[in-house]
Formats: structure tokens, C-alpha cells, sequence
């Protein structure tokens, strides 16, 4: 597995595609910090994005686990909100998925400023 990297300048597709080739084959794990805009990739397991943001300063309220499939991007399947990371009952969120609409558009927002074909 490579090395988790914290995205914090926009990088292009074809990074991403290869975090993917490099790992699991068609997607890429990532955390998002909604609070300082940033993404953590390329970790075997979203914990271990989290972890390196926890370590960065970043806020356990802000960061919400999601999947990439470099292959779909454009379409609705190119990012996935589900992550054993996003079980929190103390947010009211209680699914493994991102259960605020808004907070699913700004995650999809933050994303859509670091990754760029």
C-alpha cells in the first residue's frame, strides 16, 4: 500500500488513478476534513487517513471517511461516503454512509477542488 498524503493543493486524475492502481485496484480510501479543507489518501484503511489528520490538528467532528473510483469520475459513482469512520451516534450519524445531504454536498465540494482532470 503506498503512503497516506494529505491533499491540500488540487492534483490531478491520473494521481488518484494511480493511488488506486497502486492499492486496491478501482478505488482510493480518503478522509475529508471539513473544517480545514483538506483530504488524506492512499491509507489501507480510513482509520489510518484519520489517524494522520488527528496527528495534522485536525478536529474527530470534521473528518468523514469516503471511497474514489478514478474510473467513474463525472458520474455520481466516482465518490462513495461510506466508511466505518463515519459511524458517530453522538453526531446523529449512525450509518456507515454520510446521512446529512448537506454535509454530503460539502464534502463532494472539497473533493471537486482537489481533484481535477
Amino acid at each position: 500500500m503506498p503512503d497516506v498524503v494529505i491533499l491540500r493543493e488540487p492534483v490531478r486524475l491520473d494521481a488518484i488513478a494511480k493511488l488506486a492502481e497502486d492499492g486496491f485496484g478501482d478505488l482510493v480510501k480518503a478522509v475529508v476534513d471539513v473544517g480545514r479543507r483538506v483530504m488524506a489518501v492512499g491509507g489501507e484503511l480510513h482509520a489510518d487517513e484519520e489517524a494522520l489528520l488527528l496527528m495534522e490538528g485536525a478536529r474527530q467532528a470534521d473528518l468523514w471517511g469516503i471511497n474514489l473510483y478514478p474510473a467513474e469520475y463525472g458520474t455520481p459513482g466516482w465518490l462513495e461516503y461510506d466508511s466505518m469512520i463515519n459511524v458517530r451516534p453522538a453526531q446523529e450519524n449512525r450509518s456507515r454512509s454520510v446521512d446529512d445531504a448537506a454535509l454530503r454536498d460539502q464534502i463532494a465540494d472539497i473533493v471537486g477542488e482537489l481533484v481535477f482532470r
